[in-house]
């Protein structure tokens, strides 16, 4: 009998173990802002706004260089699992440059935004982020276009999937947090993984035009998951390939990144 009680014991041990490093390895979010557009020399506001859930989340909003309506049209910029938007100034000034409006949002539990971070929750925060977008005057809701990284790319996928886009970007996204999980903790059952993150099973069902983003070189999410995913999906389509590691596959390969998404965003996008 006291076999069964600490077999019993260990199980539940090792399951609340399964659960947080499940937990730790979807989020990692960080707190403090160490750097704003200004630093490098972009205006913007901050943006404070409540999700469906009333949590109130923080994000930036950089307009284009032509003004008002003026430009070619707004990314929401979805980012990764890790830091907050302190830490994506780099792409803030690729998309800026390229002559369109910017929002970025920090999920609840990152930077200035409250909560605590969930699967559900950063759908939500998504969501949020779209309808204030559609409810600017200074935004056009018909050239609203989506970018998510990594996690974000599952972000604006599910987005995608509930609003009306202009086009959809995914970078180095995956297919589901089971198919991540096989792959970095093989040990691991996949029933008892509980987060869905099931781009997979949504991406059909997305009429919008996709580019898919993916390096080769791509140490955490493999190449092959991303090949997988835009297989998947429905066109219009496309795949363009880098070289470079997960974190790093940005500036490996910025000069090919900016001149396929600036093709791939003037051929989709309306007059």
């Amino acid at each position: 009998m006291k076999i069964i009680i600490y077999l019993l014991i260990a199980l539940i041990f090792f399951v609340l173990y399964i659960r947080y490093l499940e937990y730790r390895s979807i989020f990692y979010p960080s707190r403090g802002i160490l750097a704003t557009p200004a630093d490098i020399g972009l205006s913007f506001e901050d943006v404070y706004l409540k999700t469906e859930d009333a949590v109130t989340i923080h994000g930036w909003f950089i307009p284009s260089p032509q003004g008002p309506l003026k430009g070619k049209g707004t990314v929401i910029f979805l980012h990764g699992n890790a830091g907050n938007i302190g830490d994506r100034l780099g792409k803030i000034q690729f998309f800026h440059d390229s002559g369109r409006d910017v929002f970025i949002i920090d999920y609840r539990g990152y930077g200035k935004s409250e909560g605590r971070p969930t699967e559900a929750g950063i759908y939500k925060d998504a969501l949020a982020a779209y309808d204030y977008l559609a409810s600017r005057r200074d935004v056009d809701p018909k050239r609203i276009i989506a970018y998510g990284a990594s996690l974000g790319g599952a972000v604006a996928i599910d987005l995608a999937a509930k609003r009306n886009l202009s086009c959809l970007i995914v970078d180095s996204a995956f297919t589901s947090a089971a198919d991540m999980a096989k792959r970095i903790y093989p040990f691991v059952p996949s029933f008892l993984v509980q987060t869905k993150l099931d781009s997979l099973g949504k991406i059909k069902y997305i009429s919008a035009p996709k580019l898919f983003i993916h390096s080769r070189d791509d140490e955490i999410v493999p190449l092959a998951l991303g090949r997988k995913l835009y297989e998947a999906a429905a066109p219009p389509k496309e795949f363009l390939e880098i070289t470079g590691g997960h974190n790093e596959g940005y500036m490996d390969s910025q000069e090919k990144i900016a001149e396929e998404m600036s093709r791939f965003l003037e051929g989709v996008m309306l007059p």
